[in-house]
C-alpha cells in the first residue's frame, strides 16, 4: 500500500500491510546490528589480524560520534515539518530516500587485509547511514497510530522481522561455508555482507511505500512555510540539547531508558564475547565458525518465538511481567555457561554434549527476544506521555535520545569487553605463524567471566528500574483521555485516579501539564 499525501487527512487505520511494511525496516535496524555484534569482532580478530583491543575500539568509537548525530537527526526530522521539503516529501521520508542507494557499502566492512584505520573509517561511514535511517524510521509508528494495541502490533511486526534478520545473519555463514568447500575462511563473510547490503536498500524502499507520517491539520497548512535565518541556525545546537535534556524530565522515560539499556547492553556484551567463548572454551580451537553459526541460529530462532509470545503477554498483562520473565531466562542461560566452564576445567572434557551446547542458548534466545521487544513496544507510547507535559509531539527527539544513550553506553560496553579480553591475554590466531594458537587458562577464564558476569550486571540494572514502571494498556488509555481533555482546554483531571496515573507517568503535578509548568514550551494547537 502506497503512502498517502502529506496534506490534511483523518488518521488512517493501519492494516497488516502497514504493520509488516513498516516493520520490515528492522531488517536494516536489527539485521545490521546482528551481523555487526554477532560477527564483526570475531571476524576482525580471526581473519584480519587485529587485536581484541583494536577490534573493540573499531566497534566502540563510532558510537561516540553517533552520540551527536542521533539527536541531531531526531531534532532535524522533528523540525522539518513546516519546511518546504517537509511538506512536499516528508520530514522523516527525506532521510530514508537519501540513504537508500548508499547501503550496499556495508560489504566494505568485510574486506580482509586492510588497516585498523580503514575499518574504523568504513564503520563510521556505515553507522552514520544507519543512524540517518533508524531515527526517522523509528518515529513513524508513533505517528501512524494512537491506539495501544495497534502500536503493540507495530512493535511486534518490527521485532519479528528483527529476529528473522538475526536468524539470517547467523545462518548465512553456514550456507556460504558449504558453498566454499567447508573451509573456515573470510570469504563467506564478505558475500554475506553483499547480500545484506542489497537487502537493506530493498527494505528501505518497502518502508517508503507502506508507511506515512502524521497528517497535517488545517491550521498547520494555513501557516507559512518556515524559513531559517543564519541567527536561528546558530541557535539549533542549543535548542537541540535543551530538548534532549528536557526528555529526561519525564519520569516514565527515565525508567524506560534503564529498562532499555539493561536488556540491550547485556546482549551487546554477550554477543561480543560469545563467539570467542565457543572457540576457546566449548571447542578449544579457533576453527569454530560453523559451530558458532549453528548456535547463533538456534538462539535467534528461539528469540523469534519469544517475540511472538511477548506480543500477547505485553498486551494482556503488561511489559513489566514480560521483562522480569525474560531476565530470569537469560540470567539462567549465562549461569549455565559459567557452570559449563567450571565443569570443563574440572574434568578436562574436550567438548560438551549437544545438550550443553544448545540447551543454554535456547534459554538465552527465549529471554533475549522478549528483552528486545519490551523497550520498543513501550517507546511507541512515550511521546504521548511527553505530550501531556509539553503539549508537543516530539517523536524524533525521543528516538534520538534513546539511540544516543544506547550508542554511548554500547560504545563503553564493547570497548570495555574488548579491553578486558585483551587484558586477559587473548591472542589473535592471525597474528601467529600458522594461525594456530592455544589460549592461556587466564585468557579462557577472562572470556568466560566477561560473558557471564557482564550481562548479569546489566540485566539487574534493568530489573531494578522495571519494578516501579507503571505504563500499561490501562494507564495509557487514561493518559490519552487526559491529553484530549487538556487539548480541549480543560485544566482539571477527570478523576482523582486519572490525576494519580498521569502524575505517576509524567513525574509532574497536574496543574503544570500542557506546557503550564515550562515557560519555554507552548502547547500545540
Amino acid at each position: 500500500m502506497g503512502a498517502t499525501s502529506l496534506t490534511t487527512a483523518p488518521m488512517r487505520q493501519p492494516t497488516w500491510r502497514n504493520y509488516w511494511g513498516w516493520g520490515s525496516g528492522d531488517m536494516l535496524g536489527a539485521g545490521a546490528q546482528a551481523v555487526i555484534t554477532g560477527w564483526l569482532f570475531y571476524f576482525f580478530v580471526t581473519f584480519c589480524g587485529l587485536s581484541a583491543v583494536e577490534a573493540g575500539l573499531i566497534l566502540g568509537l563510532p558510537r561516540l560520534i553517533e552520540a551527536i548525530s542521533c539527536p541531531l537527526i531526531g531534532y532535524m526530522s522533528d523540525n522539518l515539518r513546516n519546511s518546504r521539503i517537509g511538506r512536499r516529501i516528508g520530514r522523516r521520508r527525506i532521510f530514508l530516500i537519501a540513504v537508500l542507494p548508499l547501503l550496499p557499502s556495508f560489504a566494505l566492512l568485510f574486506v580482509t587485509g586492510q588497516t585498523f584505520w580503514y575499518y574504523l573509517a568504513v564503520f563510521i561511514f556505515f553507522e552514520l547511514l544507519y543512524t540517518a535511517f533508524l531515527i526517522p524510521w523509528e518515529t513513524m509508528a508513533a505517528e501512524m497510530s494512537k491506539d495501544y494495541a495497534e502500536k503493540a502490533k507495530f512493535a511486534g511486526a518490527r521485532m519479528l522481522v528483527a529476529q528473522g534478520s538475526a536468524i539470517l545473519a547467523s545462518f548465512l555463514p553456514t550456507l556460504l561455508i558449504a558453498q566454499f568447500g567447508g573451509k573456515d575462511t573470510a570469504e563467506p563473510f564478505f558475500w554475506m555482507a553483499v547480500i545484506f547490503g542489497i537487502l537493506f536498500s530493498l527494505v528501505v524502499l518497502i518502508v517508503l511505500l507502506s508507511s506515512w507520517e502524521r497528517p497535517y491539520t488545517e491550521e498547520e497548512l494555513r501557516q507559512p512555510v518556515a524559513t531559517l535565518s543564519w541567527a536561528e541556525a546558530a541557535q539549533i545546537p542549543f535548542k537541540m540539547f535543551r530538548d534532549l535534556f528536557s526528555t529526561l524530565r519525564i519520569r516514565a522515560f527515565r525508567q524506560h531508558l534503564s529498562i532499555y539499556l539493561g536488556g540491550y547492553l547485556s546482549q551487546d556484551i554477550f554477543n561480543t564475547a560469545f563467539p570467542i567463548f565457543v572457540a576457546t572454551v566449548l571447542l578449544g580451537s579457533m576453527g569454530a565458525t560453523l559451530a558458532i553459526s549453528q548456535l547463533m541460529t538456534v538462539m535467534y530462532i528461539a528469540q523469534f518465538f519469544s517475540v511472538m509470545i511477548a506480543i500477547r503477554v505485553v498486551i494482556k498483562v503488561g511489559p513489566v511481567f514480560a521483562y522480569k520473565a525474560a531476565i530470569t531466562l537469560f540470567i539462567t542461560a549465562t549461569l549455565l555457561y559459567g557452570w559449563l566452564y567450571l565443569q570443563q576445567r574440572a574434568v578436562g572434557a574436550e567438548a560438551p554434549s549437544p545438550l550443553w551446547l544448545f540447551g543454554p542458548i535456547i534459554l538465552a534466545g527465549l529471554g533475549r527476544g522478549t528483552l528486545n521487544f519490551v523497550p520498543w513496544s513501550v517507546y511507541n507510547y512515550l511521546p504521548d506521555v511527553d505530550e501531556a507535559v509539553t503539549g508537543l509531539r516530539r517523536e524524533g527527539i525521543f528516538a534520538g535520545v534513546m539511540t544516543m544513550v544506547r550508542k554511548v553506553a554500547q560504545s563503553v560496553a564493547i570497548v570495555a569487553t574488548g579491553w578486558l579480553i585483551g587484558l586477559g591475554g587473548y591472542v589473535s590466531p592471525k597474528s601467529v605463524a600458522g594461525g594456530v594458537v592455544t589460549q592461556s587458562e587466564t585468557a579462557v577464564m577472562t572470556v568466560t567471566l566477561v560473558m557471564v558476569v557482564g550481562p548479569i550486571l546489566m540485566m539487574l540494572l534493568g530489573l531494578w528500574a522495571a519494578y516501579n514502571f507503571n505504563l500499561t494498556a490501562k494507564t495509557h488509555r487514561v493518559l490519552v483521555d487526559e491529553v484530549e481533555r487538556l487539548r480541549a482546554g480543560e485544566t482539571e483531571p477527570s478523576s482523582p485516579e486519572a490525576q494519580r496515573i498521569v502524575e505517576d507517568l509524567t513525574g509532574w503535578r497536574y496543574e503544570t501539564l500542557w506546557g503550564r509548568g515550562d515557560k519555554n514550551r507552548k502547547p500545540a494547537a
